[in-house]
């Protein structure tokens, strides 16, 4: 397989790697989620447990990446893993899922989401508003963005990691402020006594396998507010002492984001009674906190902390994405034009205009919050196998060098492919609208690949 990593300028550091991972996580599902979290599990005391699964496994996911990232360290990350450890079909696989749904879908979601709440401020940037009967002002909004930051990261992966630094420290001190806010001077003694008093925090759970089975679905919207965090391992290739600072970065990353989710669940407990979580207006759980801390102009703070939050985690998103491409384009797996590094900046530009173009396409095309409903399977599925090629490459490459190897060996990492595997059967019964069709996404790209393959060598035939 190809490799090019020499020509990537390696200039992120620890504090670069961490923010990329805590930029990639923290968008706008930490302010959103609880509400339907809530309703699914009926109980504030099983809402956090959502959170608290979610955290031992994300961190048990990051700890088991961070022997493959140390082990190595090359542009494309996860890509690498599934092709190392299964063969070229499984990491085409990842990469055709990634590029078509997985990463394009979450750039487009999350860009809108940022004109849905720039909306606050302009009234005039609305999905209502069509400019033509297909676009709005808060498409063109999310469409710019994207544009505006793809052209920062091809200034060179310095530049995009300077705004990633910038928006993460923001996003991460709102947040913290909100968690302090909240437990300094929010406590709501009605919610407290309704979410703690009396019983009422684990309400009628019974611990039965019914209720292990609602937490298990429940715990789709945490997962997806803790994901991307594997995207620092795409870049890799531009990494100072990678075989130190990834492993290190993804640890700290995961670690600081899921501490900051539970206490800010935890916050909402104090300041909301449950039932003010489950009905909060459009699920704005974080935006009904801060009114009942900070009263009416908590609408345009949270409006401008998410506005902020969804920013950093476009940027971090749009500079980690590209790399895939690049590494794929690299095993000749991707149209090679991606391929090419920015003789300046050496950044992967080709391959960042090429992911802007089709997450703008799904932008356009509005489709791209229920593409990415379809690929909950897929992506947890892809986790699972990623960590399933710890225990095969262990075996297979026993004498490969390993600077850093998975925490809790052998048992930690099981445990997470038994978990998370249950988690995907439960899934499959009771969410089969969602699963199946992120199935069949990645089962296309079985077909593609070989017809793929096949006209590479014609090619050079």
């Amino acid at each position: 397989m190809a490799e090019d990593t020499q020509q990537l300028s390696q200039s992120l550091g620890l504090f670069d790697a961490t923010t990329i991972v805590m930029g990639s996580m923290i968008g706008s599902g930490v302010f959103i989620v609880a509400a339907d979290i809530g309703r699914q599990v009926h109980s504030p005391g099983l809402m956090i447990m959502a959170w608290v699964v979610t955290a031992v496994l994300t961190l048990i996911a990051a700890l088991a990446y961070g022997e493959l990232a140390a082990a190595m360290p090359r542009a494309g990350g996860q890509y690498v893993y599934l092709r190392e450890a299964f063969g070229p079909l499984y990491g085409f696989l990842y990469g055709w899922t990634f590029f078509l749904v997985i990463q394009t879908g979450t750039i487009a979601a999350v860009a809108v989401a940022f004109a849905k709440f720039l909306g606050v401020f302009a009234p005039s940037i609305a999905a209502s508003n069509k400019v033509l009967p297909f676009l709005s002002t808060q498409q063109i909004t999310g469409i710019l963005l994207i544009v505006a930051l793809t052209w920062v990261n091809s200034r060179g992966v310095r530049t995009g990691a300077t705004v990633q630094n910038i928006f993460t420290v923001a996003k991460t001190a709102a947040l913290l402020g909100l968690i302090g806010a909240g437990w300094l001077a929010g406590k709501n003694p009605v919610a407290i006594e309704r979410n703690f008093g009396g019983g009422n925090f684990w309400g009628a759970a019974d611990w039965s396998w019914a209720t292990t089975q609602m937490v298990g679905v429940a715990l789709v919207g945490a997962l997806f507010s803790s994901d991307s965090w594997n995207n620092v391992t795409f870049t890799a290739g531009e990494m100072k002492n990678p075989r130190r600072n990834l492993p290190l970065s993804l640890a700290l990353g995961v670690g600081l984001v899921s501490i900051i989710y539970i206490a800010c669940n935890y916050v909402y407990l104090l300041v909301l009674p449950f039932e003010g979580i489950l009905t909060a207006p459009e699920d704005r759980v974080g935006t009904a906190a801060a009114k009942a801390i900070f009263g009416d102009p908590a609408v345009q703070m949270m409006a401008g902390a998410i506005m902020v939050s969804t920013f950093g985690c476009v940027n971090g998103i749009t500079l980690a994405g590209a790399r895939v491409i690049y590494a794929m384009a690299l095993d000749n797996l991707f149209f090679k034009a991606a391929a090419k590094l920015d003789p300046e900046t050496k950044a992967p530009s080709t391959a960042l205009w090429i992911q802007c173009l089709w997450a703008s396409a799904l932008t356009l095309s509005g489709s791209y919050s229920q593409l990415l409903d379809y690929v909950i399977f897929a992506v947890l599925l892809f986790y699972i196998l990623t960590i399933v090629g710890v225990f095969v490459l262990r075996r297979t490459r026993p004498a490969m060098e390993r600077p850093y190897k998975a925490f809790g060996y052998p048992l930690l990492p099981a445990a997470y492919i038994v978990l998370a595997g249950t988690i995907e059967g439960l899934l499959l019964i009771h969410k089969p609208d969602y699963t199946w069709p992120g199935l069949i996404i990645v089962l296309l790209g079985i077909p593609v690949y070989f017809a793929w393959t096949k006209s590479q060598k014609e090619v050079k035939a």
